[in-house]
């Protein structure tokens, strides 16, 4: 069997978490793509995996989920690829000045916005396109992640109680401190194939079928490949695809696709990855001579001073921020995630101003039992918002969304 895409011989990433909530969710599209589904049972279909190359001992889809949940690597040190496709729409230097009006500031990074090297912001660049990141680990203390770019480089460093974030375009940087030692530099966004394949295990019910499909090659390493895939018609999601590292059980790549097919939605993988430990200086961080220093504690306060001041964007969005209680309906893949705003529907062209004819024209217009409203759509995650205020979301098609708007009344 021909290996799955590798650059390179060897790779790396560790690190876990990821937030809920739905304001957390907004900012990061991926996670809420991949974990859109809570777990209840574990309805696996047994499988062999195929003979092939390498030629690896057979196992189960159960044994292979096992052996991913007991592996227990804490030191590594690579590079990780991965490429994000959602379909979001060209905006053509609009985002800009929305962003703008919303924030009351010129834009992220300035005085007014906080620091540049804010890693709740810097890793959103993650939603879209195709990056390279060196990741490392040395146990639960110690992790590093660079995001490299044409000419500069992120970096996110954890190193007991500290955690700094440094842009070296703007020489900017953000430090913070850890509120445990279990603290990942990345929580606020999955960046690993670990951290994609943890948020899809969750999603393992009796609605899904879980096999292995045979083996591969990643980064040079021996690797068995489980298949997830939905049972149930109207998920956006076609399957996922988990590299499983034969020795340590530690995903090397993820692949989601949709079920409108074409090319992955999101496709993380180790390109290079070394299971020693790593040099303790790997972890040292100095702010360069120079460079701002922003304390977390003081960017909070500058965000805060810019909702303050910004007016006019940052009132209609508030608009949309009350909610009565999120529920979810459905089950499976097929989970929808409902909540009411209040009554407040998506602006108006004329009542909204600017931001109701931005998002209105990226928006299918669609009625039902339910009303009117519009959905917003990606390749893998859709939005209904209803004249009347009430929001469906998940990773299911279109139809399913107006369905389950229907059957709510």
């Amino acid at each position: 069997m021909a290996p799955i895409d590798s650059d390179d011989s060897t790779t790396a990433g560790a690190g876990e978490g990821l937030r809920s909530g739905r304001r957390r969710a907004a900012r990061y599209v991926v996670p809420v793509a991949v974990m859109g589904v809570a777990a209840a049972t574990i309805g696996l279909v047994p499988a062999l995996a195929d003979s092939g190359d390498p030629d690896l001992p057979e196992v189960t889809a159960q044994q292979l989920i096992e052996k991913i949940a007991k592996s227990d690597v804490e030191q590594l040190s690579g590079t990780v690829k991965i490429s994000t496709d959602l379909g979001l729409p060209g905006l053509g230097g609009l985002e800009s000045g929305l962003m703008s009006g919303m924030s009351g500031g010129p834009g992220s990074g300035g005085d007014e916005d906080g620091s540049a090297a804010d890693p709740s912001a810097k890793l959103t660049e993650l939603v879209s396109g195709t990056h390279t990141l060196r990741v490392a680990a040395d146990g639960p203390d110690r992790q590093k992640l660079s995001l490299l770019e044409n000419a500069a480089e992120y970096s996110l460093i954890h190193n007991g109680k500290d955690v700094w974030g440094y842009d070296s375009e703007s020489n900017e940087v953000y430090h913070s401190t850890a509120s445990g030692s279990a603290e990942q530099p990345h929580k606020e966004a999955p960046v690993t194939p670990k951290d994609f394949a943890d948020q899809a295990l969750k999603a393992v019910d009796n609605t899904t079928s879980v096999t292995v499909d045979g083996t591969a090659q990643v980064a040079g390493r021996d690797a068995y490949r489980l298949v997830i895939k939905p049972k149930q018609d109207g998920s956006t999601v076609g399957a996922v695809s988990v590299a499983v590292d034969a020795k340590t059980g530690m995903p090397l790549k993820f692949t989601l696709t949709p079920s409108s097919g074409g090319a992955a939605v999101v496709d993380a993988g180790f390109t290079k990855v070394s299971f020693a430990q790593p040099d303790a200086s790997t972890f040292d961080f100095t702010p360069p001579k120079g460079a701002k220093v922003t304390e977390a504690d003081e960017a909070a306060e500058a965000a805060e001073h810019g909702r303050e001041a910004g007016g006019g964007l940052a009132e209609e969005m508030d608009g949309l921020k009350g909610t009565d209680g999120l529920k979810v309906i459905g089950e499976g893949w097929n989970s929808i995630a409902t909540f009411d705003t209040g009554g407040q529907g998506l602006p108006t062209a004329s009542a909204g101003g600017d931001l109701g004819g931005f998002l209105g024209s990226f928006g299918d217009q669609v009625k039902g039992d339910f009303g009117s409203g519009t959905v917003f759509k990606t390749r893998l995650v859709n939005a209904l918002i209803t004249d009347d205020g009430k929001v469906y979301a998940g990773a299911v098609t279109k139809d399913a969304l107006v369905k389950a708007a229907d059957a709510a009344q």
